[in-house]
């Protein structure tokens, strides 16, 4: 860890090194701007990070720089844990005079993905299983996405107000995860994800995965002056999204129709002109009606994807430092609070850059429980289906601590490479105030602010 933390202090400053002398104005970008870059980073959860990635904007004459006419990225790359990513995304305000339209399409491939239960603070975590030991990956599944997406946005008058309507299909694949160190015997491999679908916490109707048709409709409020690398400004966003359960066939009358709501406020303050913001972020995202489906409830849904992965509660998008996706429920509320200090900014190859950190305060909880009924009647069960490595039994009663949900914590810092205030390279450090909500010290190098 003091390996990686000085690789990155020296790389600043061997950056701001090379910078010639700072000056006030930026070169205005004009034309064509490529970002292709090997896919190189690093997920406490998911591994080391590698492959090839490419941003491509397109700025015109320059007269919307910072702004772009249109954006496509596109990216190929793996995981050292398994995990395998295939994306190709496209977004632009100027194609379509007056609309902003925006286009994903994903792949996902997870067949180590984490899964740690349901209800947040309920469900137990146990460090010493988080890993494949002896053939066993507790906390393993897999689930596997196929996702397109279309969303477009348009202005309400001359206001500062906007309306957002898009629809996506996604197809999930969920199972017992498929790992060459796992063992083949499934009575030795238990996972959590067994444990649910055998006690019936996971129905077995949706225990497979499926398909559904989502549909996205809102408002937005925004007076940023930027939206990647904003100094001031107020930016609200207020959608529905939801899907009826049209493509699954009839599952003997079993249904996953769900109607979600989500509420995002974000506001930022100049302390320091050019040099220092404080940046807010609170958020809801929580059932209205219906039935949605376990492997959904990790989405956290956005208007526009800054990041590829968007899962939460928990991860590097909501809670940074807990491990992935830790706080699974019907319903969340969370908050990140960070100062944003550019402490260089130069040109170098005819690009303007910035170096920035960002110390950080995270926090949030699930809100509306799921299933939660279910759950607590695995405390009857005192099955044993894992050892620890000192030998102590863990029984399926374990995995249902009887806790209250409560408010779950972090902090940390970060350092921030963003080139023509549109391409960011992030390195962030988090740690949880809570040993359950994930040991040790997160670390994630990926792409843009959270918020």
């Amino acid at each position: 860890m003091k390996k990686l933390i000085a690789t990155l202090l020296f790389s600043a400053v061997v950056l701001s090194a090379a910078a010639q002398e700072e000056k006030k104005s930026e070169i205005v970008k004009t034309g064509i701007n490529f970002g292709p870059l090997p896919a190189i980073g690093y997920s406490s959860d998911l591994g080391w990070h590698y492959g090839a990635l490419t941003d491509i904007y397109w700025y015109g004459d320059g007269s919307v720089y910072p702004d772009y006419i249109w954006k496509a990225n596109v990216e190929a790359s793996w995981y050292s844990k398994g995990n395998s990513v295939y994306h190709a995304f496209f977004d632009s305000k100027y194609i379509i005079p007056g609309i902003r339209v925006s286009a994903d399409l994903t792949y996902l491939g997870n067949k180590t993905s984490n899964f740690y239960g349901f209800n947040g603070a309920a469900s137990k975590y146990i460090k010493d299983l988080d890993k494949i030991v002896e053939g066993q990956g507790l906390y393993l599944m897999r689930r596997d996405n196929f996702r397109f997406e279309l969303t477009t946005q348009g202005k309400i008058g001359n206001s500062h107000w906007g309306w957002v309507a898009g629809l996506a299909y996604n197809y999930y694949k969920t199972d017992h995860a498929v790992n060459k160190d796992l063992d083949d015997n499934r009575a030795k491999d238990i996972s959590l994800y067994d444990v649910y679908v055998d006690h019936g916490v996971i129905p077995a109707q949706e225990a497979k995965g499926g398909h559904h048709l989502e549909f996205k409709a809102g408002v937005v409020f925004d007076t940023r002056d930027h939206e990647n690398n904003p100094s001031r400004g107020s930016n609200l966003e207020v959608f529905f999204f939801g899907s009826p359960d049209i493509l699954n066939g009839n599952r003997g009358g079993y249904r996953n129709d769900y109607l979600k709501m989500a509420v995002h406020f974000k506001q930022f303050f100049t302390l320091v002109p050019d040099r220092l913001v404080f940046g807010g972020h609170v958020a809801y995202q929580g059932l209205i009606a219906g039935t949605s489906p376990f492997y959904t409830l990790q989405t956290i849904m956005p208007i526009n994807r800054k990041n590829i992965i968007t899962d939460g509660l928990g991860t590097t998008n909501t809670i940074r430092g807990t491990v992935i996706n830790r706080f699974l429920g019907n319903g969340y509320v969370w908050g990140n609070f960070e100062l944003r200090w550019s402490f260089v900014r130069f040109k170098l190859f005819n690009q303007n850059f910035i170096l920035a950190t960002n110390p950080f305060f995270d926090l949030g909880m699930v809100v509306q429980p799921y299933r939660l009924d279910q759950l607590k009647a695995l405390a009857a069960d005192l099955t044993q289906i894992a050892t620890r490595p000192d030998g102590t039994a863990v029984r399926v009663s374990d995995l249902y601590t009887g806790q209250a949900e409560k408010l779950h914590m972090s902090a940390g810092i970060g350092l921030h490479i963003i080139m023509n205030q549109n391409f960011n390279i992030n390195f962030e450090f988090g740690k949880c105030f809570d040993n359950n909500d994930g040991e040790g010290l997160g670390i994630n190098v990926g792409l843009n602010y959270i918020f």
